[in-house]
């Protein structure tokens, strides 16, 4: 591999200037500091960002072998990225001063500065900014994660980490712009999004499709898919998600009342009817009771709730849920009998899920949904579903071809057959040493007891000079 001095330059760069940026003085805009919602929002931001590493097992356990370090990676490495890149412009982009609704000035909140420990009236009224900010971060940083199962198993890392940061930029920000800023065009409109069912899901889903069209087939692979490495990481990373859930869609009232309340009821509740909703069509069709067939039905659960959580009742929440898993599984049936190789079935989850909890909220919406006899929130849901549907597909595809044209994103046929964990990262779960002298030189692998070192085949190799490791993860 070349040696390629960029990437740490650009870091140093950015220690530089966010040390010299002043940050600012602290002065309240909103009311006083509320002690209980600022408990609260660190706790769900603390949450959210834990739904990150579920994504990575949920992820991880679901691709062949060769790839689980490099699919977890893909998600926890947006944590990193993402995180810099919020400090840099992307907050500003989506919550600074707004430019005609559509983005936020990118020097607003340059480097935090101006974001402090005081509240903020449009935004922030009774918690610290900073936190605020903070709690939009985790947000950002498991969107673009979000995307990477629709091309897991044959992307290049390096082109990744550019096409997430163009993503950020370009398609997230706006999109949070649009619909949480208080002058953003959909917000404005009255389009209700109260945890990112647009911003998050439907961003994600609908880019992770138009990664499908991009990279085309796995190779090696039918339209039967593939078996998963680890189904125990599968039903671990549900739950992590299934628990930092309440932060994402609880936190999104972002004060420490009946709201957060509802929200965290109906984020459970959906999430049950849609897993058993999954089992039971499952089992309709005549196939057995999966824990995967669970895992995935509980994710939609969740990925529909998110719009409405804080707007709608326990018993439509149970709607939302049962409808979504059963249509989202219809989707993927569908999917399977084409070439699109939307490897996790990202799109029929998130993008689906994502419409269908838009769909429903404005059904059920208290005041201004159908069920109410109103149906000014229903035909604007629909617009703006159309609307944001295209313009992150069509926009993600877009990045997509600029990624590829500076950097190949697809990894070449020996690279996919080797398996990501080795080609793009020379690590893998089962690792090989040549020699019983590189383990001893070695300061990393010298500490790694030899797997099987007492048994015949160990002593045989170790007498021939060389010793085979096994480092079993799964």
């Amino acid at each position: 591999m070349k040696k390629n001095p960029i990437p740490l330059l650009m870091l140093l760069v950015v220690c530089l200037v966010a040390y010299f940026v002043p940050v600012g003085v602290a002065q309240n805009t909103g009311g006083a500091i509320n002690s209980g919602d600022t408990a609260w929002m660190i706790a769900a931001s603390a949450l959210v960002l834990f739904m990150t590493p579920g994504l990575s097992f949920f992820y991880g356990g679901m691709v062949r072998s060769g790839n689980v370090i490099s699919t977890m990676l893909q998600s926890y490495v947006c944590m990193g990225i993402v995180s810099i890149l919020w400090l840099v412009v992307g907050f500003s982009l989506a919550f600074g001063t707004s430019i005609n609704g559509i983005i936020g000035h990118p020097g607003t909140f340059f480097m935090f500065k101006g974001v402090t420990g005081a509240t903020e009236a449009a935004l922030a009224p009774t918690i610290p900014f900073l936190l605020f900010a903070l709690f939009q971060l985790k947000f950002a940083v498991i969107t673009p994660a979000l995307i990477t199962g629709s091309f897991a198993e044959r992307v290049n890392f390096k082109s990744y980490l550019l096409f997430i940061s163009l993503f950020i930029v370009f398609i997230y920000a706006p999109l949070a712009h649009w619909t949480w800023h208080p002058e953003g065009i959909l917000r404005k409109w009255g389009v209700l999004d109260f945890a990112g069912g647009t911003v998050v899901h439907m961003s994600a889903g609908f880019a992770a499709l138009a990664g499908a069209f991009f990279f085309g087939r796995r190779r090696g692979t039918s339209a039967d898919g593939h078996t998963p490495a680890n189904i125990p990481y599968i039903i671990l990373g549900t739950g992590m998600l299934w628990f930092g859930w309440f932060g994402f869609n609880a936190g999104s009232s972002l004060a420490a009342n009946e709201t957060a309340a509802l929200a965290f009821g109906t984020t459970n509740t959906a999430s049950a009817a849609a897993a058993l909703a999954w089992v039971a069509y499952d089992m309709l069709l005549g196939r057995k009771p999966s824990a995967v067939g669970f895992c995935i039905g509980a994710v939609v659960g969740l990925v529909a709730v998110t719009p409405a959580a804080g707007l709608v009742s326990l018993g439509a929440s149970v709607v939302i849920g049962a409808v979504s898993a059963v249509v989202s599984h219809v989707v993927v049936d569908l999917k399977a009998k084409t070439s699109i190789d939307d490897t996790l079935d990202v799109f029929p989850c998130h993008g689906v899920g994502g419409v269908m909890g838009m769909i429903f909220t404005a059904v059920f919406a208290k005041d201004v949904g159908l069920v109410f006899g109103q149906t000014e929130t229903f035909v604007k849901h629909l617009i703006a579903l159309v609307g944001v549907a295209g313009f992150s597909f069509f926009g993600s595809y877009l990045l997509y071809k600029i990624v590829d044209a500076i950097s190949p994103l697809r990894v070449t046929a020996e690279e996919e057959a080797a398996g990501l964990d080795v080609s793009q990262h020379g690590e893998s779960v089962e690792t090989t040493a040549p020699t019983v002298g590189a383990l001893a030189t070695d300061p990393l692998l010298s500490n790694i007891q030899t797997a099987g070192s007492t048994s015949t085949a160990a002593t045989t190799a170790a007498a021939a000079g060389s010793t085979t490791r096994t480092l079993s993860f799964l």
